[in-house]
């Protein structure tokens, strides 16, 4: 088994390309080892000193680190760990299925703008940060203010904001007149 990597906006965040399939559909978002219960590759992961957080997408880990720890160290533990899962042949989530918050259905007045936002997010957004190792996901929309939770790379990155504000936000209010700022859920 062949892993690849490759470096994200936020340099405490690699992406790991394990050459397989990680998640069948959605992104699973692992924001400490606490949270990690039903995953078995989040929890060798995060067995690892120093992980601070585990993505999983389609074909793809991110792993964040704690800031004082050097790439250089960790890089190779990580690789072993993913290694080590993918022949185990254990599952990446076991039990409930990845989160698919971003797809929560919204009734109501709002509901075809609604319906507009998530479809500009899943063709013109998600496919964007998934290339960066992370995922945007749909929290609601109210009074003309989207609000997103941005996860895996994305999280903490430094230029987080410009992409919400300067990409996001100018593509929703593009194509949705009804848009007017974009905001980011914790």
């Amino acid at each position: 088994m062949f892993i690849q990597t490759e470096t994200t906006p936020n340099p405490a965040t690699l992406k790991f390309l394990p050459g397989e399939t990680v998640l069948g559909e959605g992104t699973a978002d692992y924001p400490n080892a606490e949270a990690a219960g039903n995953s078995p590759l989040a929890q060798r992961i995060f067995a690892i000193e120093g992980v601070t957080g585990v993505f999983l997408g389609r074909d793809f880990i991110t792993v964040t680190k704690a800031e004082a720890l050097p790439w250089d160290h960790l890089k190779p533990s990580v690789l072993g760990a993913i290694m080590e899962h993918f022949q185990s042949g254990a599952p990446a989530i076991e039990g409930d299925g990845p989160d698919t918050a971003g797809h929560a259905s919204h009734d109501g007045p709002d509901a075809e703008i609604v319906i507009q936002i998530k479809e500009l997010l899943d063709t013109r957004v998600r496919p964007a940060v998934a290339q960066d190792g992370g995922d945007i996901t749909f929290h609601g929309f109210d009074r003309g203010i989207v609000y997103l939770h941005m996860q895996g790379a994305c999280a903490g990155c430094p230029s987080s904001t410009l992409t919400l504000k300067m990409g996001i936000e100018n593509l929703l209010r593009h194509y949705i007149p009804e848009v007017i700022e974009v905001r980011p859920v914790a």
